[in-house]
């Protein structure tokens, strides 16, 4: 008997959703960082074996959208409400005093499977791990509940264990060998925009688009070359910085972990240009490849 199916995760801003995806893949597949809306697009991540596959799908945290980009956002949560074996509903112990009731009823009218997975269990005692424990079955009576640590990899193996108790009888969706949906040079955005996360405060990290707009293969040296887009005259210098310092020191941390993900030596390239309000322009919303 084989099993497979698409397990999606959702659930609010900056609850550990992307971390969770990548201690569940065992791949660095999504951006972490301590911002919310770090996630921007639906990154599925595909973990096979001899009588299963699992295909992991970390989507964009629920959000009211204020502009283009961010409706674009919501569109991938709505689409991993929809196509979805079973859900991960991650919430964690400051969130789920915040408790999203209008994705909560929609889950609760579906048959699809839902394992509520409570993270960052280890910054509260035992007493509030039980009272959130019970809330969530309150509010979700028929979830399997899962309390985890992602960052520290607490009760991952169970969520796992959960995952394909409830897995249903079906063919691999994609050959076994394949780890994700998204080709490599998404990957390098993906790398070069975390560090403009970390690194940058405000406004700044959000208003950033990046595009390999080269990926070449040698046997020595893999060269790319990538543009980091923003919306204004005035957030370009500040991403350069004095001197160059700035745009250096991205250039310097993406490329060391570009070369652990690709595997080779890299040298990297990077430009700034401006592209003026793009985030609230559908058609250059679409030319960076999101869906609007």
């Amino acid at each position: 008997m084989h099993k497979a199916g698409f397990v999606n995760i959702i659930g609010n801003p900056n609850v550990g959703k992307s971390t969770l995806m990548n201690q569940l893949t065992g791949e660095k597949l999504s951006i972490i960082t301590s911002k919310a809306q770090t996630t921007r697009h639906r990154i599925m991540g595909i973990v096979s074996g001899d009588d299963f596959q699992i295909v992991y799908s970390d989507t964009p945290g629920i959000l009211q959208p204020k502009y283009k980009l961010q409706e674009s956002m919501l569109k991938y949560v709505e689409s991993a409400l929809s196509d979805a074996d079973i859900f991960l509903f991650v919430t964690d112990s400051v969130d789920s005093k915040n408790v999203n009731i209008e994705y909560v009823e929609r889950l609760k009218q579906m048959e699809t499977p839902i394992i509520v997975v409570i993270n960052k269990i280890d910054t509260i005692d035992q007493e509030a791990a039980t009272v959130l424990i019970d809330q969530w079955l309150k509010l979700i009576p028929q979830a399997e509940i899962a309390p985890i640590s992602a960052l520290h990899k607490f009760n991952i193996p169970k969520v796992f264990d959960l995952i394909i108790s409830k897995l249903p009888e079906s063919p691999a969706y994609f050959e076994k060998e394949k780890l994700t949906d998204k080709p490599m040079r998404f990957f390098v955005s993906e790398i070069i925009r975390e560090k403009i996360l970390v690194h940058f405060r405000q406004e700044i990290p959000y208003a950033t688009q990046v595009v390999v707009e080269s990926f070449k293969e040698f046997p020595q040296i893999t060269k790319i070359s990538a543009t980091i887009y923003v919306e204004r005259e005035s957030q370009k210098p500040i991403i350069i910085g004095n001197k160059g310092l700035a745009i250096k020191r991205i250039g310097i941390e993406a490329r060391k972990d570009i070369e652990k993900f690709v595997d080779a030596k890299v040298y990297l390239e990077l430009f700034v240009k401006v592209n003026k309000d793009w985030r609230s322009n559908p058609s250059k919303l679409k030319g960076f490849g999101f869906d609007v």
